[in-house]
């Protein structure tokens, strides 16, 4: 059990987040006023009691309370609904995290979730990135045409330079040129049509893992599958590239040291290009190196934004134009030491 008073949270109080913490039996030891509002219970009721009894209506945060403490990590759930003994249930966003001190003790985060904004913003976002695309698109096959010019030239010109010493700088050109014909390509790669057929995700995960691990032997990549999980119709390529260039960020983030969990649930009441579906699927890429930088965080699927020193910024962008022609959506929630990318897709009906 955790100290009889709970005052040692009391600087939770005045967060705007509803905050509640477990002791090591699962009993609720502090609620604070944000949390009571979004729950529509006093704490005073709530304190001292079991969280299975309290949220006995509330099977996926029970279960991500027990992943939690297994687990010894975060979980994060985008949306479920929390229900209280006795009052009607309510879509939340939750945040389960073991805390060190004391120990075996969780916080719950908690926030409310307005799906009219979410679907807002969403798709906000997508006009967005179309309009983003469109116009890299379009800049990228005007850049093609003179490129190959530039280059043609450069052999050219190789040829009828006297000395060795000066065709070191038509090398210098021909390599710069075949680099960004490389990244022309790159942007214009995403706009194939899909070739939908019957994908199983963990076939997917498996071959993104053998790639990761015979590129950087060094990762430690851990599976944490829900093998239940039905195929789904989508293109098992564009899949594979989206998910590789995930891991590969990840792998990249961490200089090729550290751990990378791959992740498969069932996701409940999810929302994808603005339509609602009972049943989805929840891919999960985590690592655990060291977050994406604050300043970027809000812009990371947009083209040529990077937070590594000579980073493209296309992996990103393209990967999510990639999920996005299979009907689904990516998020990113992101902290030093932890940083997941959530893969949302339809799963059939």
């Amino acid at each position: 059990m955790l100290p009889t008073s709970p005052s040692e949270f009391s600087g939770l109080d005045c967060l705007s987040t509803g905050a509640m913490v477990l002791d090591a039996d699962d009993r609720i030891h502090y609620v604070n006023p944000a949390a009571e509002t979004l729950l529509g219970v006093s704490g005073a009721l709530l304190v001292a009691n079991p969280a299975d009894h309290v949220f006995e209506r509330s099977p996926e945060l029970r279960a991500a309370i027990r992943t939690a403490r297994s687990e010894q990590e975060t979980v994060i759930e985008y949306e479920l609904d929390v229900a209280v003994s006795g009052h009607p249930p309510i879509r939340l966003g939750c945040s389960i995290s073991p805390l060190d001190t004391p120990p075996q003790a969780v916080l719950i985060e908690m926030r409310a979730v307005d799906p009219h904004l979410r679907i807002a913003r969403l798709e906000q976002a997508r006009l967005q990135q179309e309009a983003n695309r469109d116009l890299l698109r379009n800049l990228a096959h005007e850049i093609k045409n003179p490129l190959g010019g530039i280059r043609g030239a450069a052999q050219l010109l190789e040829y009828e330079l006297p000395r060795e010493s000066l065709r070191e700088y038509t090398q210098v050109i021909i390599k710069e040129s075949d680099r960004l014909q490389s990244l022309m390509e790159r942007l214009l790669t995403p706009h194939r049509m899909p070739r939908f057929g019957a994908v199983n995700i963990h076939e997917v995960l498996e071959r993104v893992r053998s790639l990761i691990l015979a590129e950087t032997p060094s990762v430690t990549l851990r599976r944490d599958y829900d093998v239940s999980l039905p195929e789904i119709r989508a293109d098992a390529e564009q899949l594979i590239q989206a998910t590789l260039n995930i891991a590969r960020n990840a792998v990249q983030a961490m200089h090729g040291q550290g751990e990378i969990v791959f992740r498969t649930r069932v996701a409940r009441q999810i929302t994808l290009e603005s339509r609602r579906y009972r049943l989805g699927m929840r891919v999960e890429i985590i690592d655990n190196g060291p977050g994406i930088p604050e300043d970027i965080r809000e812009q990371i699927f947009y083209p040529l934004v990077s937070g590594r020193e000579g980073g493209s910024g296309l992996g990103l962008a393209v990967a999510q134009t990639l999920i996005a022609q299979n009907h689904g959506t990516i998020d990113c929630e992101s902290r030093p030491g932890h940083t997941v990318f959530s893969i949302f897709l339809p799963l059939p009906t």
